[in-house]
């Protein structure tokens, strides 16, 4: 091959390489591995591929959307790899590659803002407002595309950018006002600027015109200031903040998947529970609050012809705490995931509804439209959950805690959090059950997600995982206690008992008041941007140049 074949090659692979790459950058920012610090280059590659590839491309747009969509397959294939392990537990070839068939889907965003960036490259790089307005663009591009993932077909709003940053606590605090959107915007700038820096470097050394770079020195000063308000909200005094201290302990019974619902075990989880519960009880003091996970019990626990129903009622009348647990619950025919608070003093029952069904795993979208699909899917969602209506916070026999008894995943959504806070909740407490997923990333990829549920709302929160992680999360995003073994895993039965603080005065965040915002903001910019922008393109390419003149000929 010679020097110029070789060279042709190249030019030909490393875009697609590097969008590669940008797909598993990314992907390592996120449990399991956890190097959040490389989500400020995750997006270099990609960035370098869509402006400095293709020039000689007759659809360059559609060469970016592939570029893109490369990217986005590429992480979300290996970022979501954990649903895999639904395979493994049903035993099924086809369920190990779901997190491709998702990405099929999910890595469309991907492609959308690599479009949108391509739209957007400067045409050069010396001048610091230019690339400070590259980098806002396309900041913005990538909070809607990550807002319009949290919602659109019910939404899956796993692991955006701003995710990756969960351990960070002092960069996270400014998403009480702006959502995790915000941190998503930050870190996308902070790629951008990167690219032009380097660049605008070489083009400075060739000229030797040195220039002021703003653009760089407003990034930085941008982030540092961030870490200086983390800072400054977590250094107020305690003295200054009202609160009171609970005293909460957390079941982990740890039941396999294919037990819970097997009423051959039924007697083997009311075993489990009472011998993990009565350890909780004897703590010095005792717990006021006392949680089990999702689902907990074999069958529905206000039935009163069922073995859980009795064993419930008898266990709470003797205990002394309120009890808060999952359960099914079943009305009228309708079925619905539940959470259920039995009060220790007085035995009322208090009941929610879970509001967001996850789909493919609580219902099957358009079950009656498609028998087909339907009949294949039921083999594994054999009937779908209805969903409830209520946003109905619990009240504690100390009516000074007001609880959002949140499940599974809707402590991943912003906005589902915020309105139970909007209606009085100080304290957040998720049931879940990660069992699902046997001994994944994904209860961790789920913890993650969870803790800026504290940080939008400066609300604590409890978790009781029927295995994964179960722990207790402060409001400003640090979790505080968590249960593990002597070798440290979180997959393992036990029961967490602690203290947490309980804000007694009902202060809203910007965030809580006003929700997405942010991300709503952005997204109107966004449609402005691509109207412009394409305006502009169209009316230069109806320009003709003019004729030469006589003189010139």
């Amino acid at each position: 091959m010679t020097r110029g074949n070789w060279l042709a090659k190249v030019q030909q692979v490393w875009p697609w390489l590097a969008a590669i790459c940008t797909g598993l950058l990314c992907t390592i920012c996120f449990p399991p591995f956890n190097q959040s610090w490389l989500c400020w280059f995750g997006l270099t590659p990609l960035i370098a591929a869509v402006w400095f590839s293709g020039q000689s491309s007759k659809q360059r747009w559609l060469r970016n959307l592939l570029l893109g969509y490369t990217a986005g397959v590429v992480f979300f294939t290996a970022t979501f790899s954990w649903l895999g392990s639904l395979g493994v537990l049903y035993e099924n070839f086809w369920l190990r590659g779901l997190s491709l068939l998702l990405s099929i889907y999910l890595a469309l965003y991907f492609a959308f803002w690599s479009w949108f960036v391509g739209l957007v490259r400067p045409r050069h790089f010396l001048a610091s407002w230019r690339n400070l307005m590259t980098a806002f663009l396309a900041a913005v591009a990538w909070v809607t595309h990550e807002w319009i993932r949290g919602w659109l077909f019910t939404g899956f709003g796993w692991d955006g950018l701003g995710v990756a940053l969960h351990s960070t606590w002092p960069l996270i605090q400014i998403a009480e006002i702006t959502g995790v959107m915000g941190l998503s915007f930050v870190i996308v700038f902070a790629n951008v600027i990167a690219v032009t820096t380097p660049i605008r470097l070489f083009l400075e050394a060739k000229t030797r015109q040195v220039r002021p770079h703003f653009d760089l020195t407003l990034t930085l000063a941008g982030i540092v200031g961030l870490l200086a308000f983390g800072l400054h909200v977590a250094a107020i005094p305690k003295s200054m903040v009202l609160a009171r201290p609970l005293r909460i302990a957390a079941v982990q019974a740890d039941i396999p998947q294919q037990e819970k619902f097997d009423p051959q075990f039924s007697a083997q989880i009311f075993e489990r529970f009472s011998r993990l519960s009565q350890i909780a009880l004897r703590s010095s003091p005792p717990p006021d609050l006392l949680i089990w996970p999702e689902s907990s019990m074999p069958d529905p626990v206000r039935d009163p012809n069922t073995e859980s129903n009795e064993y419930v009622t008898q266990f709470s009348a003797s205990a002394k705490a309120d009890l808060l647990l999952g359960t099914l619950d079943v009305e009228d025919r309708h079925v619905y995931n539940a959470a259920l608070l039995i009060s220790g003093s007085t035995q009322q029952m208090q009941i929610y509804r879970k509001v967001h069904l996850v789909p493919f795993g609580e219902y099957i979208p358009l079950r009656h439209s498609f028998p087909l699909f339907a009949a294949v899917a039921s083999k594994w969602v054999p009937g779908d959950f209805d969903a409830g209506m209520d946003y109905t916070v619990f009240r504690l026999t100390n009516d000074d805690v007001q609880v959002a008894p949140l499940i599974c995943f809707e402590d991943t959504i912003g906005d589902l959090a915020r309105q139970f806070v909007l209606r009085g909740t100080n304290l957040l407490v998720d049931v879940t059950n990660d069992a699902w997923f046997l001994r994944s990333a994904g209860s961790r990829q789920h913890l993650a997600n969870a803790i800026f549920r504290c940080v939008e709302t400066r609300r604590p929160m409890a978790r009781a995982a029927n295995t994964g992680v179960t722990c207790f999360v402060n409001e400003f995003g640090r979790v505080t206690q968590m249960l593990q073994d002597e070798g440290g895993s979180t997959f393992t039965e036990g029961v967490l008992t602690g203290e947490i603080k309980i804000p007694t005065e009902h202060a809203l965040t910007f965030y809580t008041r006003h929700g997405e915002l942010f991300a709503k903001l952005c997204a109107a910019i966004t449609v402005i941007a691509i109207i412009i922008m394409i305006g502009v393109r169209r009316l230069g390419r109806g320009v003709s140049p003019a004729p030469p003149s006589r003189q010139a000929m």
